[in-house]
């Protein structure tokens, strides 16, 4: 009996994700139409048709209605539903690294790092279809890294003042000296997440985003789907790294500076 309650409240968190992440859809879709994000009902981007609280249940709805407009029948972009899983999933992920705390839901400092992750996935899928990262992410990341001076005092302050720095000046140099190496917005992204997450996860972080910027890079070109010269979003690789230091990247930087 008590194993039955414990996994209904694990499902439960995760619909709790997934419901975050499905405000993040809201996001993704209005900010790069200039729509706002908080007032209006949700609608159909194809024919306007305003949504039902029966087709607004994350996951559930697009199962139900097969991935289409329940009134046109135009097809729900997959990533919707992927946006709610990939919610679902940050949510128990959080419960499980940083535990409960007295919510019982989740602990404050788990609820910080998951509302970094939302808004990561917001900047990753925005930046990659409009190559935009807009200042308000940066915002709130900058709120959420004043959360985290007191949530997480092992990271000390002088590490977040390094961390603001450490890879955004040099990423800012390199954008002076080759135009269109770096966007403003992957220096600023770059500069809040260290203030955030302190200088050895930020480090961190760029590494893994240049990683997997490099194998991407590396499967296009072999496919021929891209050319030496072509540019791309660099912000969802990035927003990747920053993603997996927020669970280890402290962890292994000091792993790391142990070896040396």
């Amino acid at each position: 009996m008590i194993a039955c309650l414990e996994f209904i409240l694990w499902v439960f968190r995760f619909f709790m994700g997934a419901c975050v992440f499905s405000f993040i859809n809201v996001v993704i879709c209005r900010l790069p139409r200039g729509e706002s994000v908080v007032k209006g009902r949700s609608h159909c981007m194809e024919c306007g048709h305003e949504l039902a609280a029966i087709e607004l249940i994350p996951l559930v709805s697009y199962i139900g209605l097969r991935g289409k407009c329940r009134q046109c029948g135009v097809h729900i972009p997959i990533r919707d539903f992927m946006v709610e899983c990939t919610g679902g999933a940050a949510f128990v992920l959080c419960v499980a690294f940083y535990g409960i705390g007295k919510t019982g839901i989740i602990s404050l400092r788990g609820l910080v790092v998951f509302l970094f992750l939302a808004v990561l996935t917001a900047v990753a899928v925005i930046d990659w279809d409009t190559r935009i990262i807009y200042d308000r992410f940066h915002l709130v990341i900058g709120i959420l890294g004043a959360a985290a001076v007191w949530l997480f005092p092992e990271i000390s302050l002088i590490s977040r003042l390094i961390g603001l720095l450490i890879i955004s000046v040099p990423m800012l140099v390199l954008a002076m000296a080759i135009p269109g190496a770096f966007g403003g917005g992957d220096i600023k992204l770059m500069a809040v997440c260290g203030w955030l997450l302190g200088w050895k996860a930020n480090v961190f972080a760029m590494f893994a985003g240049l990683l997997t910027a490099g194998l991407y890079c590396g499967v296009m070109l072999a496919k021929k789907k891209l050319r030496r010269k072509d540019h791309f979003a660099f912000g969802p690789f990035l927003a990747i790294g920053l993603a997996m230091a927020a669970f280890c990247g402290e962890w292994i930087g000091n792993w790391y500076l142990s070896l040396l």
